[in-house]
């Protein structure tokens, strides 16, 4: 498989505090990605960085061939660039706009498009695939439940027809048959959308079986990478992160 998403041995610092060293690791086309690793490893900047709201102290990003973010911001695109080349982050914490509607909210992940006819059937494509959005579509954001509103904030990304989904956190807070049920859904972005899917995720085991392949990251650093089924067989990890 080619590569869709190249890091190169990048860094990021937020004043005297290294969050990343010297991290590398790559994505291919069409598989499905997890990046573990406890509270304050650096996962969330990570995903940050690859979508230009980090500026990295060392080292370069990559998407499809072309870089994408390198150190001191020459050559690095904007934020709304990179989206547009076909990069999507779902944040941790949803971060959806509480005061408008489902509809609403799924409007602004269709910034990026001018053709109204396109945005009106993307948005019946998302009332079909989380059927409750549909059924909700009217009502303010802020009634939803944690994991409808988790459903929303995959669905706003999905509205700019990425090629790459970033997923922070998707199943944090959520009871654990929600969680299950938008992880199947994301199986099914990648597997039927043909949808590349870098997934960070607190919880190790469901994340290692969602994946292909798998990064553990500590302090900043990556330290172990592997498939992710081969992951789950490794003691390092079920002690650290398995609870084995």
């Amino acid at each position: 498989m080619a590569e869709i998403l190249k890091i190169n041995d990048i860094s990021v610092s937020y004043g005297s505090i290294r969050a990343l060293s010297n991290v590398s690791m790559s994505v291919d086309e069409g598989a499905v990605v997890s990046l573990i690793g406890a509270n304050g490893a650096g996962k969330s900047t990570l995903l940050k960085a690859i979508v230009g709201q980090e500026p990295l102290k060392s080292g370069s990003i990559s998407f499809d061939g072309e870089v994408i973010a390198q150190t001191k911001h020459h050559g690095s695109l904007t934020t709304d660039l990179i989206a547009r080349r076909g990069v999507a982050l779902v944040p941790e914490g949803r971060h959806v706009f509480a005061d408008m509607t489902v509809e609403e909210n799924l409007d602004m992940g269709a910034f990026m498009v001018r053709d109204q006819a396109i945005i009106n059937k993307r948005k019946e494509d998302m009332y079909e695939f989380f059927p409750i959005l549909g059924a909700r579509k009217k009502q303010k954001t802020r009634s939803l439940s944690g994991g409808e509103q988790q459903m929303m904030a995959i669905a706003r990304a999905l509205m700019s027809a990425p090629r790459l989904l970033l997923l922070d956190e998707p199943g944090l807070g959520l009871a654990p048959l929600v969680v299950q049920d938008i992880f199947n859904k994301i199986k099914i972005i990648n597997e039927e959308n043909k949808v590349t899917v870098f997934l960070v995720e607190q919880n190790a085991r469901l994340a290692l079986r969602s994946s292909s392949y798998g990064y553990v990251l500590e302090n900043g650093r990556i330290v172990l990478e592997d498939k992710g089924e081969a992951l789950l067989q490794n003691e390092r990890v079920q002690k650290a992160y398995l609870g084995a």
